[in-house]
């Protein structure tokens, strides 16, 4: 019983050091996020549909805030009054457009903010109430009620072309039919391309061996003029070498023999025995 009591002293430790860090972490986050944001003021006249309690704050497209707080005015039940927490540096001043931007027709709302004039004062703040903006009229307009209005200029657009639209799929008719019935053609003619594919890649392929038999071909050619050059240089350098001989020993041709002249000698007269 000990042992199981110690092992839950160190779960119930354990998860309280683990929520105590996300509950730091979340506070840190929040009061920092606080410290740098400031609060305003929006007033709708009409429908919010699609805006939500933190949806996003964007001015100029780029995402400054969130939504806070969403209430209806006891005094005008028309209007809708939005709560905004918006970065402190965000330039917001007194003639910054606002409504809502959807994204898509079925995305979430987010209030819009557009700024207009670098050189409008900014909205000055008073102690204790946040600045109010006044949304434009039509930027509070129904999702679904911007949803019609495309659909309206769609239909608009179908019923002016609606002959066009109509000898469009007629002709559209006509060419499935056509192709419809030539279906043997077509394969024909698919037929033919596939063998005209296969044909240029035989082609291909012989001219390329042709190219490859030429560039042997022209080897052996060369080799074979490089070796009769070489035994004409060697029987022109043997004539050559004989002329010289011959220009230096013209006596060879009389007399044959080696390269050097040489008269015999003398042979001395014999004795005569005393």
């Amino acid at each position: 019983m000990e042992r199981k009591a110690h092992y839950a002293l160190i779960g119930l430790f354990t998860f309280a050091v683990v929520a105590g860090a996300f509950g730091f972490i979340f506070w840190l986050h929040h009061s920092s996020g606080k410290k740098q944001a400031v609060a305003y003021r929006v007033i709708f006249d009409s429908s919010v549909s699609g805006l939500q309690v933190g949806g996003n704050v964007l001015f100029n497209g780029i995402r400054v805030g969130e939504v806070t707080n969403l209430r209806l005015d006891p005094d005008k039940p028309s209007q809708v009054i939005a709560l905004l927490a918006v970065n402190k540096a965000t330039p917001i001043r007194s003639d910054t457009r606002v409504g809502l931007e959807f994204q898509g027709l079925t995305g979430v709302a987010a209030v819009s903010l557009k700024g207009v004039s670098a050189t409008t004062p900014l909205i000055e703040r008073e102690e204790g109430e946040p600045p109010t903006l006044k949304a434009d009229v039509s930027a509070s307009q129904d999702m679904m009620q911007a949803a019609r209005e495309v659909l309206n200029k769609a239909q608009e657009v179908i019923t002016t072309n609606q002959e066009a639209l109509h000898q469009a799929i007629n002709d559209i008719a006509s060419f499935s039919a056509s192709l419809a019935r030539n279906t043997d053609n077509v394969d024909s003619i698919m037929n033919n391309a596939r063998e005209t594919m296969s044909n240029a890649k035989e082609a291909t392929a012989s001219a390329r061996t042709l190219i490859d038999n030429l560039d042997r071909r022209t080897d052996e050619i060369t080799i074979g003029v490089n070796k009769m050059t070489a035994t004409a240089t060697r029987q022109i350098e043997i004539a050559g070498k004989a002329i010289t001989d011959l220009a230096h020993n013209p006596q060879r041709i009389l007399f044959g023999g080696g390269s050097s002249s040489t008269t015999p000698a003398s042979t001395p007269p014999a004795r005569r025995p005393q």
